[in-house]
């Protein structure tokens, strides 16, 4: 397929200052992109505006906001909805570790979870939506993940909302020049593990992704104008399988995973 969107102009990256959305941030700001940079660290976001703009002279801007508070979400739909100073690209990144049982007495992990990678999804999402559509053009990556396509307890419940919110904005905005792509990356060497406390060991060397693979697989599908990336044929075959297999086979292989992970 050619002829997709172009990655130009000014591009808004959540969770801009680790792991994923860094890699999205370098790759875009080598493309040019200026960039808008959210994350709830102020200092690191000042950090890593510097080295950007150092490394590939483009225009960094900061806003710190802690996406799980929805007033703060808003004070980033309304920066995308700004026409003054137009936002091209989307990375909907920000995330975090789910960690509870689902039927746990307290359910504020996955309120926290919901607050962040469902609704500031979504809100930032349609704003970005509604700006770019009366402009007719843009493009929305919303990074989902390979484990929404299986049964690993609320992360996976998430992330399954997030690839099918995507694909269905997709839809919705088909025709109108905006592109929304799902990411659904499998194993990523991050820090987001770390900080997420997750147990790694039990995941063999073969199937980690480096973040900047991802982000280059990603932006091509992107300019493909497909509304799905799975980046590398390892996982391509497993989210495959995943999505196809008979589900009590997908529910035997994921409860292995998650024993070898406690």
């Amino acid at each position: 397929m050619t002829g997709g969107p172009k990655l130009t102009g000014r591009a808004l990256v959540t969770g801009g200052t680790s792991g994923i959305g860094l890699a999205f941030a370098e790759a875009l700001a080598a493309r040019g992109c200026d960039l808008v940079l959210v994350a709830r660290d102020t200092e690191r976001l000042k950090q890593t505006a510097d080295a950007l703009r150092g490394r590939h002279g483009v225009q960094v801007e900061i806003l710190p906001a802690d996406l799980a508070v929805r007033e703060q979400a808003g004070e980033v739909a309304a920066r995308l909805a700004d026409a003054e100073a137009p936002v091209d690209i989307l990375i909907n990144n920000a995330g975090k570790g789910v960690h509870s049982p689902l039927a746990t007495e307290d359910t504020s992990e996955h309120e926290q979870a919901i607050d962040l990678m469902i609704t500031a999804v979504v809100v930032l999402g349609a704003a970005a939506a509604r700006a770019m559509r009366e402009r007719g053009h843009g493009v929305i990556v919303n990074v989902s993940s390979v484990a929404g396509l299986i049964t690993m307890g609320g992360y996976s419940a998430v992330k399954s909302f997030v690839r099918t919110y995507s694909e269905s904005l997709s839809m919705e905005l088909a025709g109108t020049g905006v592109q929304v792509t799902a990411l659904l990356p499998g194993w990523v060497r991050t820090e987001f593990h770390e900080r997420a406390g997750i147990r790694t060991g039990s995941i063999p060397s073969s199937l980690w992704l480096r973040a900047d693979r991802v982000v280059a697989d990603c932006l091509a599908d992107v300019e493909k104008g497909r509304a799905r990336s799975v980046p590398s044929a390892r996982f391509k075959v497993l989210a495959w399988l995943a999505e196809h297999a008979p589900r009590a086979a997908v529910r035997r292989v994921t409860a292995r995973l998650v024993s070898g992970r406690r």
